[in-house]
């Protein structure tokens, strides 16, 4: 195969599978905190065995997930600090959602959507964290008074659905940029996407060729 048509490594697999970890921590820490946040998804409680149980598992799937993203955080947060061709891919957000790719600034190994959307998940990532421990029986609520508990509750349900919002803008983008999911599953992309989506990074990865 011509270096033409070989793909392009863009995630390690220790990388992929911090990501897919993450992914199913994040589907169950959601379903356990929508159980226990309305009496109308309460029903949501039989995937761990019942009330008591979601309330023993949640904070502990809460707080593996949170380990698993601090890893990434640290691998990654300095591929995602915004700069002036981010801000500008953002103010032009109607030409990114009508492909208007010849119109954009030259993006990076990430957009500024998902720079974005990367800061936002660390803000309420650790918000979640902090807040969290403020109720964690039996553990650390006993710590905290009733009125801080309860402004940490709120910051807590505040925090979640942001972060699930964001989410779900996360996975839409990437099944709406054709090869992205594709590049998460194996670790490599092909040029002709890299230098489509990413032409920044192609250039650095191949010297521009």
């Amino acid at each position: 195969m011509s270096n033409q048509q070989e793909g392009l490594v863009r995630y390690k697999g220790s990388d992929r599978l911090n990501h897919w970890l993450i992914a199913v921590l994040f589907v169950l820490a959601t379903l356990g905190g929508l159980a226990m946040f309305h009496p109308s998804m309460f029903f949501l409680t039989g995937l761990f065995g019942g009330g008591s149980w979601t309330r023993i598992l949640h904070p502990f799937i809460g707080s593996a997930m949170f380990v698993l993203f601090v890893l990434i955080f640290f691998k990654f947060w300095h591929h995602n600090v915004l700069n002036a061709n981010d801000r500008k891919w953002l103010s032009q957000i109607g030409d990114v959602l009508n492909k208007n790719h010849d119109r954009l600034p030259e993006v990076g190994r990430y957009n500024g959507g998902q720079k974005a959307a990367f800061w936002v998940m660390v803000l309420t990532m650790i918000l979640l964290v902090v807040s969290g421990l403020a109720f964690w029986r039996p553990y650390f609520s006993h710590y905290f008074s009733v009125d801080v508990t309860r402004v940490a509750a709120l910051v807590h349900a505040v925090s979640a659905w942001v972060l699930i919002l964001t989410i779900i803008a996360h996975v839409y983008a990437a099944l709406w940029v054709k090869g992205t999911i594709g590049a998460m599953w194996t670790g490599v992309v092909s040029r002709a996407w890299a230098r489509k989506h990413h032409p920044g990074w192609f250039k650095e990865v191949t010297g521009g060729k």
